[in-house]
């Protein structure tokens, strides 16, 4: 579900420098993105069976103003493992507005989370997966706290509107371009309490030039029956991840 755990993680790291870069920069800004990664967690549950996943994305933004859209993609397996036929890839799309005031930068819009073709809502027990998000975040320095809330049905989850997330994290310079990746966060589901957890990561992100490089240790105590699709195993267990991002 975007690049909140893949590439949003990566670009954080980076925030610092992408900002000082775009106030020389032209006034309309246009980014891209594609990668691979050994799985796709979203808010630590994996979205493709703890197995590899694709990405790609495109970003917009209007440099005097802070506003900008953009839209994500990548590569899933949760949804046909819920039982819909069909489902195999999310799309996002999102739009917001980003600025700064004495020294606390801040970051607010909205992310709708697409499911081309998914019948999730066919499946009893389930509602349709397509969600939208409105959400917040401050940061000061390498930290942050950011607070998603849901404005419709959370992926599938019945009568499940405002559902929300608040995730608390820094990204720290360590040495030599390493970037030091701290995450902890915390899902409420409305109406559905089996499916509360919370989730961490602890990682680092290295810029080599021709690629972004990143290696994390991800973690959850989400139930293992709620989380375990299918049969095909338990998508909130303890494991290392493997990303490599390529920005244009």
């Amino acid at each position: 579900m975007k690049k909140l755990i893949l590439a949003s993680a990566i670009m954080a790291a980076f925030s610092g420098a992408v900002a000082h870069a775009q106030e020389a920069a032209a006034e309309h800004q246009v980014a891209f993105n594609v990668g691979a990664t050994s799985d796709y967690r979203f808010r630590g549950i994996s979205q493709s069976r703890r197995e590899p996943a694709v990405f790609a994305g495109a970003d917009y933004t209007h440099t005097p103003t802070g506003f900008y859209a953009g839209a994500w993609t990548s590569t899933i397996k949760w949804v046909k493992d819920s039982g819909a036929s069909s489902g195999s890839y999310e799309v996002d799309f999102y739009g917001g507005k980003r600025g700064e005031f004495s020294g606390v930068s801040y970051d607010a819009g909205l992310i709708t989370y697409q499911y081309p073709g998914n019948k999730l809502g066919n499946v009893a027990g389930f509602s349709n997966a397509n969600t939208t998000e409105a959400y917040i975040q401050l940061g000061y320095g390498p930290a942050y706290i950011k607070y998603n809330q849901a404005l419709t049905d959370f992926v599938g989850n019945v009568n499940s509107k405002g559902s929300n997330y608040i995730d608390i994290g820094a990204n720290v310079d360590v040495k030599d371009g390493y970037i030091l990746n701290l995450h902890y966060g915390k899902q409420q589901v409305t109406n559905g309490a089996a499916y509360d957890y919370s989730d961490w990561k602890v990682g680092v992100t290295k810029d080599f030039g021709f690629v972004v490089g990143s290696l994390a240790v991800v973690g959850t105590d989400a139930d293992k029956t709620a989380y375990n699709f299918g049969g095909r195993g338990y998508l909130g267990k303890t494991g290392a991840l493997v990303t490599v991002t390529k920005n244009f």
